[in-house]
């Protein structure tokens, strides 16, 4: 007979609690923490995520975790895990980078329960939407409204215009309006 899977309960900031097994838990670094520190009596609160993100959280890391422990010893094993696991990941990243509201907050929960895999993911989905695109291309991706004037939007490219003159000797292809929100050098590629 198999041994019993520990079990722990994560409730979620509206209340809603989940039993999930304990490999899937300890892919976060809080919680596993919480854990080892004898401070998770009954069920581990979360105030910062809620049951709809909680549950996404879940998902992703139960995936990971199966995928670590399904595959066989082989490289070919492996190899299939993380072809499995990307695909996985590709799919979780395309449905939720529909609704920019989930893809935010799991940015916030995978960075407050410390899940390094997860907020990689997701940071890497919003810098490839904004990779390439104009600044007015990204403030309306994003619903960003532009509160520099002209003048103000000039200053600063006068004042940072070593970083414009250095993306044009690195990234030639790339026309020169070049986003104020972030690294020009990220448009290279």
């Amino acid at each position: 007979m198999a041994a019993e899977k520990k079990m722990i309960t994560l409730k979620s900031s509206d209340g809603e609690a989940f039993e999930v097994d304990e490999a899937v838990a300890m892919e976060s670094q809080t919680i596993k923490h919480m854990v080892e520190d004898d401070c998770a009596d009954n069920a581990i609160p979360l105030p910062n995520v809620t049951s709809h993100i909680l549950a996404k959280v879940i998902e992703y890391c139960r995936k990971h975790v199966e995928g670590r422990t399904d595959g066989d010893s082989t490289d070919v094993g492996k190899i299939g895990d993380e072809n499995t696991l990307k695909k996985f990941d590709d799919d979780f990243v395309n449905e939720i980078k529909a609704d920019q509201n989930v893809l935010f907050d799991l940015i916030l929960a995978a960075n407050y329960l410390n899940i390094k895999s997860l907020l990689d993911l997701t940071c890497q989905t919003v810098a490839d939407m904004i990779k390439g695109k104009t600044p007015e291309e990204i403030r309306k991706t994003f619903n960003i409204k532009n509160d520099f004037t002209p003048e103000e939007e000039e200053e600063v490219r006068r004042e940072n215009q070593w970083a414009f003159e250095w993306h044009r000797v690195l990234c030639p292809k790339v026309d020169d309006s070049v986003p104020l929100i972030f690294n020009p050098f990220d448009l290279c590629g």
